[in-house]
């Protein structure tokens, strides 16, 4: 197997009328979500978790194995040991980049300085550290089943010299104004995937592109487009559809397989986000009878960016003093709004009803 020589972009002879079918309901559950986004007060806090679960399934779909649980665990008690530790870490690297690009495109366009940038911080501290992080690779590597070599590959990159040339017809692709730009972004994440441009971290820097890319576009108001959810629950033909490309130049099972994802993962998104939004609401109503209820509103946003705390957590996110702090969370016990761990000392707290959403 020779090393693959990407299509050039904007590809030739795409069967537009093959999409047809999905174009439209995809689009039209991209819009209804994008609607949904600009209704709700606080996006910031009220869809934190959602940002958290994304990074946990982009890598496990690189191959973690720690659950949002254990994360959300980890964030409340950074000092407890944990044999998950490197995923952890990789999982939290993952919303730093995504907080970073979001950041960085107010003043920043969507390009190959960024795109580096962002993989840089998913490496960073993490297992990739060693790989040259926010740096094109500089040698071959190949896709395939461990301990099998480079002659049971399954895929073998673009050389690495012919990666800045590769990269930059990619980058001009990104504002190049296609006839649809959820069919552009199909094709802009498997162009990415297969230029395979890094060492290590392409496939979540690529997925991480994918909300960013319709933000710039103005496709949506706030950059959450979440996919790793359908990729990862249909993860060998998510693969097989990106693989037929170098295999059978075939765009069109891709660019369909992206644009039922896109529906159906968005559709479902909507449906967590109004859950959310209710749960708030309604907690809202009842946590206004707190002890101090001047704090209730900053109690309420607590719970929802830190569904899993301990006490310490708890006073320094708030600025609450301890006294209060303490009889607040004995009035979210007493009323079940919370649960505890049951210990005597260093309790740890649960906003089970946020936490049961979003798993």
């Amino acid at each position: 197997m020779k090393p693959f020589k990407p299509h050039k972009l904007p590809l030739e002879q795409l069967d537009w009328t093959s999409f047809v079918q999905h174009i439209g309901g995809a689009n039209r559950a991209v819009a209804k979500f994008d609607g949904l986004l600009q209704s709700i007060p606080n996006t910031k806090i009220l869809l934190s978790p959602l940002l958290k679960k994304e990074a946990v399934l982009s890598s496990k779909i690189e191959g973690t194995q720690a659950t949002l649980e254990e994360v959300l665990a980890f964030e409340a008690n950074p000092k407890k040991k944990t044999e998950k530790y490197e995923d952890i870490q990789e999982i939290i690297n993952y919303r730093k980049a995504m907080n970073m690009a979001i950041e960085k495109l107010e003043t920043l366009p969507l390009s190959s300085r960024l795109i580096k940038e962002i993989q840089k911080v998913i490496l960073q501290g993490a297992r990739g550290k060693g790989k040259k992080p926010g740096h094109f690779r500089t040698g071959l590597v190949f896709l395939g089943k461990k301990g099998f070599g480079i002659e049971g590959a399954t895929y073998i990159p673009p050389e690495p010299q012919e990666i800045k040339k590769y990269f930059s017809e990619f980058e001009k692709y990104i504002h190049f104004n296609e006839k649809d730009f959820l069919v552009q972004l199909a094709i802009i994440h498997a162009q990415f995937e297969i230029i395979h441009p890094f060492w290590d971290g392409n496939g979540r820097t690529g997925r991480i592109l994918m909300p960013l890319f319709l933000y710039y576009k103005k496709v949506l108001h706030l950059p959450m487009f979440y996919l790793s959810e359908y990729f990862e629950l249909h993860r060998d033909e998510y693969y097989e559809k990106l693989q037929n490309i170098s295999k059978n130049n075939d765009w069109k099972s891709w660019i369909n397989f992206f644009l039922i994802a896109t529906e159906k993962q968005s559709i479902k998104n909507i449906e967590k986000v109004q859950e959310i939004l209710k749960l708030y609401n309604d907690l809202k109503e009842k946590i206004i009878n707190i002890p101090t209820p001047k704090n209730a509103i900053k109690v309420l946003d607590f719970l929802f960016s830190m569904p899993i705390f301990d006490s310490r957590n708890f006073m320094e996110e708030t600025e609450i003093k301890e006294n209060p702090s303490f009889r607040i969370i004995k009035h979210l016990l007493d009323k079940n709004i919370i649960s505890d761990d049951k210990k005597i000392r260093n309790k740890t707290y649960f906003f089970d009803n946020l936490i049961k959403i979003i798993m």
